[in-house]
């Protein structure tokens, strides 16, 4: 006989959560009904439910503050979200602050039942996994998806520094994920009922960027007509994250050092310091030591700043993890559009794993929400995706036809040197491998099926490396 589960249901109006109980098998869910917040952090408090279905509105807090109060338990319950606002925005935030699901009001009955058993069974698992073996972080990784080597790593970075209030620098390619895993350090850090403040230090005109981190007293400049607190006072008691901190100009940087060191600043035109209890996570595409070599980056402030690094993989090393992050991406647009897409076939998903993703997980996030604008159901096949994509496919199978075509031209002139056209053809062969993988060796050597190590000292052997800046 199946486990009856407990669900608790958070509704203020009390007509309400017995329609939602009435319309739930009986046999299935043992239902308990809470009115509002307080009742709800109880029952959770003491371990009461499987599963907790929540309105949006419960009062007094709402309930982000439930879902942020669930990330704390030992138990974690998951959590289904339902609220009158259908918006996207509202979905995203509510799926980001760790709920299972999100659905609209009134209440799709069939809907709700099919998430619910989702949820159970999510539970359950959880459960019979224990939580040295729970297949999922201990934190919350909001959107951050991955199973492989280097993405485990980094989640026990992020589960180790999250607690504390250590500085952290995030390094990654750009479409790695970066601001993503500051959102995880955040939420899962002691600040995570302050604000989480971003300011992209690239996307910022130079001489605007001074006074949207710092603020500016009315008469400062021309047209300061009040005064106005900067990013770092919104970020008071919270945290705030630097993205692109490579971009930002020399001048700033000096500003930047004492906030770091005292936790203080003048706004423009103020002639007194403000404190601010803020926490500092900084992000960047660039390669900081050479940014320092080229004298564009001040060296004491790359050591303030790299007190815990955590450096993203690049999509192309970490591909184990593609499948699951296209399925994930297709998860995310089915509950905002409500698509009826099925999934990725076969043929499919083998090309996009194959691609190199120079824009990481970006580009793939791209790639998919254009595949699911132009298909209607059903899977999404290679006529789905960009002509990019399906080329790295084609250019695998088309290299073995082209290499066979070029042994005949050895011998337009008789006799040869075996040896030199052994080297030639080497050369010719690894050059095409190169120019085809857009001079990515871990690429190329794929297509050569040789180790990225072999392929680089044949490189250095035939002098190739020059080759490129031709």
């Amino acid at each position: 006989m199946p486990q009856i589960a407990r669900l608790l249901i958070a509704e203020q109006d009390e007509k309400l959560a017995e329609e939602i109980a009435r319309n739930l098998n009986g046999s299935e869910y043992n239902v308990r009904h809470v009115r509002s917040g307080e009742e709800l952090f109880n029952a959770l408090a003491q371990n009461a439910c499987d599963v907790v279905l929540c309105n949006l509105n419960v009062p007094p807090t709402g309930g982000l503050d439930v879902l942020r109060f669930v990330r704390r338990l030992d138990s974690r319950p998951p959590v289904i979200v339902f609220s009158e606002d259908p918006s996207i925005r509202t979905a995203v935030e509510v799926v980001r602050q760790g709920a299972l699901d999100f659905i609209e009001s009134p209440i799709n009955y069939d809907l709700l039942r099919s998430i619910l058993a989702h949820a159970v069974q999510k539970k359950h698992q959880e459960t019979e996994a224990g939580p040295d073996n729970a297949p999922i972080p201990k934190f919350d990784a909001g959107y951050i998806v991955g199973d492989s080597e280097p993405m485990q790593r980094v989640f026990k970075m992020i589960e180790r520094v999250a607690p504390t209030d250590s500085t952290v620098l995030i390094l990654g390619e750009s479409g790695t994920g970066k601001e993503l895993i500051a959102k995880a350090i955040h939420s899962n850090s002691h600040r995570s009922d302050q604000n989480l403040v971003t300011i992209n230090c690239g996307a910022i005109p130079q001489e605007l960027l001074e006074s949207e981190l710092f603020g500016f007293e009315k008469g400062a400049f021309t047209g300061a007509h009040r005064t106005r607190i900067g990013r770092f006072e919104m970020a008071h008691k919270g945290t705030i994250f630097l993205d692109e901190i490579g971009d930002m100009p020399l001048a700033l940087q000096v500003k930047m050092l004492r906030v770091l060191q005292e936790k203080k600043f003048e706004r423009i035109g103020a002639s007194e310091s403000v404190s601010v209890d803020v926490r500092i996570i900084a992000a960047t595409h660039r390669d900081l030591n050479a940014a320092i070599r080229e004298k564009t980056f001040r060296e004491d402030l790359y050591y303030r700043l790299n007190v815990f690094p955590i450096v993203l993989p690049p999509l192309r090393r970490r591909k184990s993890d593609i499948p699951l992050l296209t399925e994930a991406i297709l998860e995310r647009f089915r509950r905002i559009r409500n698509h009826k897409i099925s999934g990725v076939s076969e043929e499919t998903m083998m090309a996009i794993v194959d691609y190199n993703w120079p824009g990481n997980v970006r580009e793939l996030e791209n790639v998919i929400e254009r595949a699911i604008i132009l298909k209607d159901e059903g899977l999404i096949e290679l006529e789905d995706l960009p002509d990019n994509v399906c080329e790295a496919v084609v250019a695998e199978d088309r290299i073995q036809t082209d290499v066979s075509s070029d042994f005949r031209n050895f011998f337009q002139e008789g006799e040869v040197n075996f040896s030199t056209a052994v080297t030639d053809f080497e050369r010719q062969l690894i050059l095409e491998a190169l120019d085809r993988s857009n001079w990515v060796k871990n690429r190329a050597a794929k297509m050569l099926n040789m180790k990225r190590t072999t392929l680089v000292e044949k490189m250095k052997r035939i002098n190739l490396e020059k080759e490129r800046l031709r």
